[in-house]
């Protein structure tokens, strides 16, 4: 898998070089079967040694017809994970999800959805 990372404006961490902190992050992800990640965010971190990013305020990615909406999203490519929190909505023609958190593991193709709040995920999924 390979990804394309832009930024409207970015700059280092002059105390830590591979550090590049960026403003109106944009980053499409191309994965193996053809399908395309693509995220937008106000700001967001790069470390250039690790190639983990985070996405932070106002964050959205859109994968197939599917939506997805938060204030923060990390990709862990020295983990092979992606975890998605703090107020997320997917949005799809199969239904809505909001969750706290979305944690995915990339090497074992699983998804944890959680709750902090009541311990209650809100679905709507319409199943056919």
């Amino acid at each position: 898998n390979r990804y394309v990372l832009k930024a409207q404006k970015a700059k280092t961490d002059k105390n830590k070089s591979e550090i590049v902190m960026m403003y109106l992050v944009n980053a499409i992800f191309y994965f193996k079967d053809g399908t395309e990640l693509v995220i937008f965010s106000k700001e967001g971190v790069y470390n250039n040694k690790t190639l983990d990013i985070s996405f932070t305020k106002d964050v959205n990615a859109n994968y197939a017809d599917n939506k997805l909406f938060s204030q923060e999203a990390e990709y862990s490519n020295s983990k092979n994970q992606v975890l998605i929190s703090n107020n997320v909505v997917i949005e799809s023609e199969k239904g809505n999800i909001f969750a706290d958190k979305l944690f995915f593991d990339i090497e074992k193709k699983t998804l944890n959805i959680s709750s902090f709040n009541d311990g209650k995920i809100n679905a709507n999924i319409n199943v056919k």
